[in-house]
C-alpha cells in the first residue's frame, strides 16, 4: 500500500483541480454502501472504451472518460450519459478495485480529492451518480465507493448493491425486515466465503451510520479582550 501510495503521489504532482488535497468536516461520516445507494441519482454499470489520461490533462473542463453503459441497477438506463468527468488512470496507477473488499473504498481515495477519479481503461465500473446542473457527477461524497470496478456479473460488489437497490425500494418501514432476511440467508451458507463476506456486509448496514471520520472540529479561538 505504501508503495501504491507513493505512486500516486508522484502522478498527482501535475494533476490538475481533483487532486488538491482535500477536507471534510468535522463529524463527516463516509457514507454506508446502503446510504450511497439511496442517495445515488442512478447506479450504473459501464465499460471504459477511452478518454484521457490524468497525466496528460492541462485543463481540469477537459477531463473526461468515454463509457458505454451496460446497465441501470438504479434509475433509467435511456439517460445514462456515454462520458463522465473523471480520468484515464496512466499505467502504474490502473489498479483494480479489491474484488472481496465491500466496506472500503478503492486505494487512490485516499489520496489527492479523496474520491476515485481515475480509471483503467477496458474496465467495467459501477458508478453511483449525480445528476446536477453540470450533468452527471460523483455520487457519495469523499472516501465513497462511488466507483469500483466488477469484472464479472456475480461480482460481490455488484450482488450486494443489487440487494441494496431492492432494499431501498420498499417502504422505509419494511427494509430492516428484508435486509435481516437476506443476511440470514447468506450467513447461513457457512461454506461459501463470498457469501460470508456478503452477510457480513449487510449485517455493517442494519448498525445504521457509519461513525465520524473525525471528531467536531474545536470552536474558533476568541481572540477578543477581555
Amino acid at each position: 500500500m505504501r508503495i501504491l501510495l507513493s505512486l500516486a503521489a508522484a502522478a498527482l504532482v501535475a494533476a490538475p483541480l481533483p487532486a488538491a488535497a482535500c477536507s471534510v468536516a468535522g463529524g463527516y461520516r463516509i457514507p454506508t454502501n446502503m446510504e450511497l445507494v439511496e442517495g445515488a441519482d442512478m447506479i450504473l454499470l459501464a465499460t471504459v472504451d477511452g478518454g484521457t489520461a490524468i497525466d496528460a490533462i492541462d485543463d481540469p473542463e477537459t477531463m473526461r472518460i468515454d463509457i458505454t453503459p451496460v446497465a441501470a441497477i438504479k434509475g433509467d438506463r435511456a439517460a445514462a450519459p456515454t462520458s463522465l468527468p473523471i480520468a484515464l488512470a496512466p499505467a502504474p496507477l490502473a489498479i483494480l478495485s479489491h474484488p472481496y473488499d465491500l466496506e472500503h473504498a478503492h486505494p487512490l481515495s485516499q489520496t489527492g480529492g479523496c474520491i476515485r477519479y481515475m480509471v483503467p481503461r477496458g474496465s467495467r465500473v459501477l458508478f453511483f451518480l449525480r445528476q446536477s446542473e453540470r450533468g452527471w457527477t460523483p455520487a457519495g461524497g469523499p472516501f465513497s465507493r462511488w466507483a469500483e470496478d466488477v469484472l464479472t456479473d456475480d461480482a460481490p460488489w455488484l450482488q450486494v448493491v443489487r440487494l441494496y437497490a431492492e432494499a431501498a425500494a420498499l417502504p422505509a418501514s419494511d427494509r430492516t425486515a428484508y435486509l435481516t432476511a437476506r443476511r440470514d440467508e447468506y450467513d447461513a451458507r457457512r461454506d461459501d466465503p463470498v457469501a460470508q463476506l456478503i452477510a457480513a456486509d449487510i449485517a455493517r448496514q442494519l448498525v445504521g451510520p457509519n461513525p465520524p471520520l473525525r471528531g467536531e472540529l474545536p470552536p474558533a479561538p476568541d481572540n477578543t479582550d477581555d
